[in-house]
């Protein structure tokens, strides 16, 4: 997904809550601006890619989360775009590098949600997530990576969520 292609998602995108309607206006009115959107050292402001890792796209029962080191929270799979590749696969790439489950798209890809949070360094981080599938199999994160990482219910999901992820576990719970 190029710029222009994200810019019409996001407007024909119906937001979970207050919170990523706001966050939808925000990278409405910022990402034009940008020069080089997706790249980390162009700018404080830039486009990140997340996962929601579930069981099954069409009936989520479990999804996966990851104990972020340096934020002590429970989050999704997620980080930077690396030169080359289209969001979806960023985000495809940091949910197998951070869970060590062999993770795909379900048969189209499925934008789920958008966020705008503080990110290290002084950073606004403008994540975009898609839903990405695995085999409920035991998560396998590799060396260097946070060791605390499981499957959970969404209803224990939704009970440890901050504000950011609360709404994409709400998105991906909808038929």
């Amino acid at each position: 997904m190029g710029i222009d292609e994200l810019l019409s998602v996001l407007i024909a995108h119906s937001p979970v809550d207050e919170r990523e309607a706001r966050s939808i206006a925000q990278m409405l009115d910022v990402i034009p601006t940008l020069s080089a959107p997706f790249d980390e050292e162009a700018d404080a402001v830039h486009i990140t890619a997340s996962a929601l890792v579930v069981d099954n796209p069409d009936h989520v029962r479990h999804v996966v989360l990851h104990k972020h080191k340096r934020l002590g929270l429970w989050l999704q799979p997620g980080g930077h775009i690396e030169t080359g590749e289209t969001i979806a696969v960023a985000a495809l790439r940091e949910a197998r590098e951070e869970t060590g489950l062999n993770v795909a798209h379900p048969v189209v890809e499925r934008f789920l949600h958008c966020d705008v949070h503080p990110g290290p360094r002084g950073h606004t981080h403008l994540d975009v997530r898609y839903v990405v599938v695995a085999p409920f199999v035991a998560p396998n994160p590799p060396a260097g990576e946070s060791q605390e990482v499981r499957w959970f219910t969404l209803d224990d999901a939704l009970a440890i969520a901050d504000a950011g992820l609360r709404g994409a576990l709400v998105a991906v719970s909808r038929p």
